[in-house]
């Protein structure tokens, strides 16, 4: 007999699936187009996570973020041209 040899999927930390929550507005199509998204942290995340998120993103090149008034981050990138 065959033995089942899928391991059981590890459960997400807080933080992972705020990095895929992000992840998925930043990938969307329209967010594509555009080159900007606005994130909004949700109740239930912890603020020291969503300021750790913001801090990575921010550190990358080509992007700017722009903290509006009511709690939400637009999030804006440009796409180098390639020489």
């Amino acid at each position: 007999m065959a033995k089942n040899t899928a391991a059981t999927p590890k459960a997400l930390s807080s933080y992972e699936l705020l990095g895929a929550r992000v992840q998925k507005i930043i990938n969307s199509t329209n967010a594509q187009k555009s080159r900007t998204a606005l994130l909004m942290r949700l109740p239930d995340e912890l603020e020291d996570e969503w300021n750790q998120m913001l801090g990575e993103i921010a550190e990358n090149d080509n992007v700017t973020l722009a903290y509006r008034d009511d709690g939400g981050v637009q999030i804006f990138w440009t796409v180098p041209k390639e020489d």
